[in-house]
């Protein structure tokens, strides 16, 4: 696609694969932009005016998140994978080759990482706690000393009234 007034786009058709590769590899839209030999701008460009080179970028970036989240999730809960060792003994013209299956332990980190994430209302870093009835507080910050008096006495009254009926 040209520009009206300008000269014609350096985009291929032939990009459009070339760069789902390169999402699948990680690259970031500056490398991406250093592998076709353009500006971030241009890559931008043709992302705003190349749908095809739109939906392959975002093909290739999403499978790849894809596989960190499930690398994130096998972290956090822990695996299993095959594994060997392999061993020269003394005197031994050959190497021993044990095979074995390692158990790699959950990480707290990632654990903590994920359930912020996925269930934030349980595990966010602050929490509003609510004190009493619903309501019981409003407009409590904008009352005047006399009123906020008032309003002490008539909540502790009863509580030491209470009190003194119980001995």
């Amino acid at each position: 696609m040209a520009k009206p007034n300008g000269r014609p786009s350096s985009y291929k058709p032939e990009y459009d694969a070339q760069v789902e590769k390169l999402c699948l590899l990680g690259a970031t839209d500056m490398e991406i932009a250093d592998f076709f030999e353009v500006s971030v701008r241009t890559i931008n460009n043709w992302k705003a005016n190349y749908p095809s080179f739109l939906h392959s970028l975002k093909v290739g970036k999403e499978a790849l998140d894809d596989r960190v989240e499930r690398s994130l999730y096998q972290k956090a809960v822990g695996y299993k994978h095959e594994a060997v060792k392999i061993f020269m003994p003394a005197g031994a013209s050959e190497p021993v080759y044990a095979p074995y299956i390692e158990h790699i332990a959950p990480d707290t980190t990632a654990c903590i990482f994920w359930l912020k994430n996925r269930r934030q209302q349980q595990w966010r870093d602050v929490h509003k706690h609510e004190h009493g009835e619903p309501g019981a507080f409003d407009g409590i910050d904008s009352m005047t000393a006399e009123q906020l008096r008032d309003y002490v006495a008539q909540k502790v009254a009863p509580a030491d009234a209470e009190d003194e009926t119980r001995h």
